[in-house]
């Protein structure tokens, strides 16, 4: 034999289900602190990612430039026709000026 409780056998299950739905709003606001968190720590990690490669790169044109000075004749004599104002034998060295 069943019995028939009516309306109350449905505001139970209603009341049910709101308690569930309760239940996983309040685990939701209570990792919702966790979750911004970590939401920066991966901005600052892709931040701190991007300064990396940055550095490598520069890392990677001195290398280059080192390689060049140490192996490469021509680089180390245009180096010093530029900044000591060297000059061949018989060449003569102009320098322009920029105006003030």
């Amino acid at each position: 034999m069943t019995v028939n409780l009516g309306i109350w056998d449905k505001l139970t299950r209603v009341v049910i289900f709101l308690l569930f739905i309760a239940g996983l709003l309040g685990v939701f606001f209570w990792y919702l602190p966790l979750i911004e968190q970590n939401k920066r720590y991966r901005k600052h990690i892709l931040s701190l990612d991007m300064k990396i490669q940055e550095q490598e790169r520069l890392a990677r044109q001195l290398k280059q430039a080192i390689d060049a000075v140490q192996n490469d004749p021509r680089t180390l004599e245009r180096l010093a026709r530029e900044r000591l104002g060297y000059a061949r034998t018989n060449e003569v060295v102009i320098r322009f000026e920029a105006r003030r």
